[in-house]
C-alpha cells in the first residue's frame, strides 16, 4: 500500500549541548532482531555493566542510574542499548545490594530479557570484578546443566564468553557500530578501550595549592567506556591484583596492562559516549530522547476521503516542524509493521465512529506486545462542521469520551490526547485551524505531557 510521506528537516543541534547519538536506538526492550546490513561477530561476547553508585554528583537521593525521564529509568535506556544487539549473549547489572529489589523491578516492568542482577563490591573495581565471577558462574551451570543431559560420549564443553565488554550503567548512547569496534579490537588483541580528546588542560598542584606543572594536553587522551577484554585477560587480571588496586584504582585498562602484559588497543570513540554525572545531564539526556522519539508519526485516516483531505492538508502544514508523517488508511496488512516501529499515531475523525477507531487502534497496540522504551502517543483529531458536534451531549460528552479513553490507554503505556477541529467556509481561517492543530500535535508528542492527557484541545 501506497504511503504519503512528508519531512521536515530539524536544525542543528547547539554547541554547548550533549552531543546528539544521531537516530537513537528506539527498537523496543527485549528486541534484538539484527538490522539490515548491521555486522556481527562469530564469538561470544558478555558485558558487564556496574551500577552501584549513589549518584552523589547529581545532588538527589535516588542514585542517578534509576532517575526516570519518560517513564524509564536511565538504566534501563543502557541496557536497552545492549539488548538490542543481537550478538551480545548477556548482560550482567551489578548493583548495591539495598537495590537489588529494585533492579529486579526495573528488569521485570521493561521486559529485559538477557539481563542478570548481582550485588556489587565497595569499590568500583571490587563491583566489577563480582560481574566477572558471575560470568564464569553462568558458564559453570550451563556446563552442569548440558553435562546432564549429555546421555554419553565426550563431555561437551560450555561455551564461556570469548569476550567480555565493561560499561557504566549511566552511558545510555552508545551505538552497536562503537560496540563491534571494541569487541572485534578486544577480541584480536586481548584488550581495547574508547577513548576522547581531552576538553580543558591538566594540571598537577603542590600540597599548598600552586600550580605545580601541566600536561600537555596533545599528547593525552581522557579513558571511555566501553572497554572490551577478553575473558581470560580480565578475570586473569583480577585474580591478580592487589588490595590496593581493589580499593583505589578505577582503570581496568590498566590491570590488563600491569597484571597481563596485555597493551590495550585505543579506539577514539564518538562524542555520544558522555556519561550522566550531573542533574543538568539528566535533562540533556531526555531532551535527546525526546527528539528521537518525537521525529515521526503515523496519520491514519480510516479510509474516508474527508480525513484523507484532512491528512493532505497536516502534510502541508507540518512543512515548518521537525517531524515527518506518514498517512495510511488504516493498520492492516503491509501498514501494521506501524505497531511496531512507531512512536507516535494520529487518528483522524469525521463523523461518529472515531471512540471505536480509537479503541480499535489500541486494542491493535496491544496486541502488537511491545515492550516499548517510552509511552506511545496516540492523537484523536475529531473534524466536524461548525454547528456539528460528534456526540448528542455536545462538548462535555466528547470531552468524557476523551478521558475514559485516555484512562483504558493509560494502562497500554499510552499517552492519548484530543483535538477537537471545526470546519470552516473560510479557506484562510481554515487554513490557520490546521496549521494550530499540526502545532499542538507537535508540541504534544515533543512533550509528551502527562498533565494534558485525557484533555480534549480546541485548535
Amino acid at each position: 500500500m501506497e504511503v504519503n510521506r512528508v519531512t521536515a528537516q530539524s536544525g542543528c543541534g547547539h554547541p554547548d549541548r550533549p552531543a546528539h547519538p544521531g537516530v537513537f536506538p528506539t527498537r523496543d526492550a527485549g528486541k534484538c532482531a539484527p538490522q539490515p546490513g548491521a555486522r556481527s561477530v562469530d564469538f561470544p561476547v558478555s558485558v558487564v555493566l556496574p551500577a552501584g553508585g549513589t549518584g552523589e554528583r547529581t545532588g538527589l537521593q535516588t542514585p542517578k542510574q534509576f532517575c526516570s525521564f519518560l517513564g524509564r529509568p536511565l538504566i534501563s535506556y543502557t541496557i536497552q542499548a545492549f539488548e538490542r544487539v543481537s550478538w551480545i549473549q548477556s548482560i550482567v547489572v551489578v548493583v548495591a545490594q539495598e537495590n537489588t529489589a529494585l533492579m529486579a523491578d526495573v528488569v521485570r516492568r521493561f521486559r529485559h530479557r538477557k539481563v542478570r542482577t548481582v550485588p556489587g563490591g565497595s569499590t568500583r573495581h571490587r563491583s566489577i570484578c563480582n560481574g566477572i565471577l558471575a560470568l564464569g558462574e553462568e558458564q559453570q551451570q550451563q556446563q552442569e546443566e548440558e553435562e546432564e543431559e549429555e546421555e554419553g560420549g565426550a563431555r561437551p564443553l560450555a561455551g564461556k564468553p570469548k569476550v567480555v565488554l565493561i560499561h557504566d550503567a549511566v552511558r545510555p548512547f552508545v551505538d552497536e557500530d562503537f560496540l563491534y569496534e571494541i569487541a572485534t579490537a578486544a577480541e584480536e588483541h586481548g584488550a581495547a578501550g574508547a577513548i576522547r580528546p581531552l576538553v580543558s588542560t591538566v594540571i598537577a598542584t603542590t600540597p599548598e595549592g600552586y600550580l605545580d606543572h601541566s600536561l600537555e594536553r596533545g599528547k593525552y587522551r581522557a579513558s571511555e567506556m566501553p572497554q572490551g577484554f577478553t575473558y581470560d585477560v580480565i578475570c586473569r587480571a583480577y585474580q591478580r591484583c592487589s588490595q590496593s588496586d581493589f580499593d583505589f584504582g578505577t582503570e581496568c585498562l590498566h590491570l590488563a596492562l600491569q597484571y597481563c602484559g596485555t597493551n590495550a588497543k585505543l579506539i577514539q570513540g564518538p562524542p555520544t559516549l558522555w556519561k550522566v554525572t550531573y542533574k543538568r545531564d539528566l535533562a540533556a539526556a531526555e531532551s535527546i530522547v525526546k527528539d528521537a522519539v518525537s521525529r515521526s508519526a503515523c496519520v491514519v485516516t480510516g479510509g474516508s476521503s474527508r480525513a484523507a483531505t484532512l491528512a493532505d492538508a497536516l502534510q502541508k502544514a507540518v512543512r515548518a516542524l521537525a517531524t515527518e508523517l506518514d498517512v495510511v488508511p488504516d493498520l492492516t496488512g503491509e501498514n501494521a509493521s506501524y505497531l511496531l516501529k512507531e512512536w507516535n499515531f494520529i487518528q483522524l475523525s469525521v463523523d461518529h465512529s472515531g471512540p471505536a477507531k480509537v479503541e480499535a487502534m489500541l486494542t491493535a497496540l496491544e496486541a502488537a506486545n511491545r515492550a516499548p522504551l517510552h509511552p506511545l502517543v496516540v492523537i484523536w483529531v475529531q473534524w466536524s462542521d461548525s454547528d456539528e458536534l460528534p456526540f448528542a451531549g455536545g462538548a462535555a460528552e466528547t470531552a468524557s469520551v476523551v478521558t475514559d479513553l485516555s484512562s483504558a490507554a493509560k494502562l497500554r503505556n499510552v499517552l492519548l490526547y484530543g483535538i477537537r477541529l471545526h470546519q470552516s467556509k473560510d479557506s484562510e481561517r481554515w487554513e490557520r485551524s490546521v496549521s494550530k492543530v499540526a502545532e499542538i500535535a507537535s508540541v504534544l508528542i515533543r512533550e509528551r505531557s502527562p498533565a494534558l492527557v485525557g484533555q480534549l484541545l480546541q485548535a
